[in-house]
């Protein structure tokens, strides 16, 4: 069904247009806001002030015109009032309320509209380099790419999750050099060994390459080997990117993020004609040797042209040449309506530039596909810098978050010793991982945040735990009522009188619109503020509105659920777990 605010839309669009037929489509644009009070109604519209220019008329007469056009008779709209110097107050009709959420109660997307015809998005997330940790800077673009995937999935889109893993170029022809030379065992002989093994290589062969100039030589040329597909070489680089993608996986699976591996070295047959391409269309000019774009308004820091190089002077390829490849793949073979790239803030010149030169080879058309750079802030420490351990190294995610299980664990065996071991533990996951995701989630994403686990594991404000408990509410007051909620649903329908019940009412039903603004403007906090609030919301009608053994229990009961389904399914969109009991 439509959501509350699209249904007003469409019918104060058609009031204006009935009330103003000389206005056209543009300057009759109906803006609508959710009231900040109740007492001022459910929704307010503010249009009366911007049409005031236009018409030339003052705003108040333009709202008596508009409320007299609708036609508020038909079980929608109960109250419209004008007020201050223009703005018109709307309350939702009360049976309708009532039946809405009623129909949401039975729907399986929960009156969310799915769309008419699936559009694909390709969402491009994560992205660790092969051969090292993956490290709590990963950590923002793996949570905010699986919600936005997740919220995007459930509105019917066709979503295809890319993990554009870092899996070519100069490093590994470091590293396999310096396997060869050190251990060769592990090529030769399929020896096992693990991510921390080839971590300390990488460091070991990167020190290597730096101050040994015949090492360096032999690196490059392995580097060349690779990309000819010398079979040794080849060999060595998919051991290490197998070592590497189960130590992923781990934290995949931990996680509970599903992803395509979709890596540089996919993308490697098509760089060379990416480039041909791109000098066809005369888009390529010669700097110092190298081929590169040069794109207007886009400058250095001494305001010299910034250049995206597609080929160093050497005839390698980079980064730059890599996404102009992916995204032309993305839109010409995978034929995505939309693209979104997840990843930190730093690159926002270098996916604008991406995006404009994609532009300028008729790549991409702007008008058919939209294309979003997702960029997000720090994970700080205490003392306001990148988070790390206390020895100063980066921390690990794995350890991130291991710790704050961990942490979870110790919370659950001092507020009840008797929960049996396997049943605390089972919790402390569901907790522990939450917390970190809405801990992250919850924030601005382009902001910096603090990361602190005695804050984020908190049963109070607006924290993982502090939902999970609301949701252990509701499920503590069904087993309470211990009625059969299959029967109730088939002999009672939500009824919304008491004004706790019509307040949570109304907040389920805009459900659709807290998504609605995520798929919009990509900010996942737009989805934890409802949520927040609908936990805050259920508290209120919980403590007022009784609901075992009072004479509306049965109608209170589907109201619980029908919280407990939006609940469960806002926070499965965040990525996490919910529990029955805490």
């Amino acid at each position: 069904m439509k959501s509350i605010i699209s249904e007003l839309s469409n019918r104060f669009h058609r009031a204006i247009k009935t009330a103003f037929p000389e206005l056209d489509d543009l300057s009759a644009a109906v803006e609508l806001t959710q009231s900040t009070q109740d007492k001022f109604g459910h929704y307010q519209c503010n249009t009366p002030m911007k049409l005031s220019k236009p018409l030339k008329l003052p705003p108040r007469q333009i709202a008596e015109k508009i409320v007299h056009a609708l036609n508020h008779s038909t079980g929608f709209i109960s109250a419209l009032e004008i007020a201050g110097p223009g703005f018109i107050n709307i309350t939702i009709d009360q049976t309708f309320l009532s039946e809405s959420v009623d129909i949401l109660l039975r729907d399986i997307h929960l009156g969310v509209e799915q769309l008419k015809e699936p559009l694909r998005i390709i969402v491009d997330f994560s992205s660790p380099n092969v051969a090292k940790e993956m490290h709590v800077g990963h950590l923002r673009s793996t949570i905010i790419g699986d919600c936005l995937a997740r919220v995007f999935e459930f509105l019917g889109y066709d979503v295809i999750r890319h993990n554009h893993i870092g899996d070519w170029g100069t490093a590994f022809g470091m590293l396999i050099a310096y396997m060869k030379a050190e251990v060769p065992q592990v090529i030769l002989e399929n020896q096992n060994t693990d991510l921390s093994h080839l971590v300390q290589w990488y460091r070991e062969s990167k020190k290597k390459f730096d101050e040994d100039a015949d090492f360096k030589k032999v690196a490059q040329l392995e580097v060349v080997a690779l990309q000819q597909g010398q079979q040794q070489s080849r060999i060595a680089w998919e051991k290490i990117c197998d070592i590497s993608r189960k130590a992923y996986q781990e934290i995949y699976d931990l996680l509970d993020v599903r992803l395509i591996e979709r890596g540089e070295s996919y993308y490697h047959p098509f760089l060379a004609e990416t480039v041909a391409d791109l000098e066809r269309k005369g888009l390529v000019q010669l700097s110092e040797g190298a081929k590169c774009i040069f794109l207007e308004g886009f400058q250095n820091r001494e305001g010299a042209p910034l250049p995206l190089m597609v080929q160093k002077s050497d005839g390698a390829y980079n980064y730059d040449t890599t996404d102009m490849a992916a995204i032309n793949h993305r839109i010409s073979q995978e034929k995505a309506d939309r693209l979104i790239y997840v990843t930190d803030a730093g690159q926002s010149t270098h996916f604008q530039m991406i995006f404009k030169a994609a532009e300028l080879a008729g790549y991409l058309d702007p008008a058919k596909i939209r294309v979003d750079h997702v960029a997000f802030g720090l994970v700080l420490g205490a003392d306001g810098k990148k988070f790390r351990t206390r020895s100063g190294e980066t921390e690990k995610l794995i350890d991130l978050i291991q710790t704050a299980i961990d942490r979870a664990d110790q919370i659950l065996k001092e507020r009840n010793p008797e929960m049996g071991e396997e049943e605390r533990h089972y919790l402390a996951k569901a907790i522990g991982i939450g917390a970190i995701k809405y801990a992250d989630l919850s924030n601005h994403r382009v902001s910096d945040y603090t990361f602190s686990y005695d804050r984020m594991l908190k049963f109070e404000g607006n924290t993982a735990a502090f939902l999970l408990y609301a949701y252990v509410r509701i499920a503590g007051i069904k087993r309470k009522v211990n009625q059969d909620l299959l029967q109730v649903m088939r002999e009672s329908k939500i009824k919304l009188e008491h004004p706790a019940e019509i307040d949570l009412g109304l907040h389920l039903l805009r459900f659709q619109e807290a998504l609605e603004a995520v798929a919009n403007d990509l900010l996942p906090h737009r989805l934890t503020d409802y949520l927040y609030t609908l936990a805050e919301k259920f508290n209120a009608f919980f403590r007022d509105c009784r609901v075992e053994g009072s004479p509306q229990q049965n109608e209170r009961l589907l109201l619980c659920e029908a919280s407990a389904r939006v609940m469960k399914k806002g926070l499965n969109l965040l990525g996490l777990h919910t529990v029955e009991k805490m």
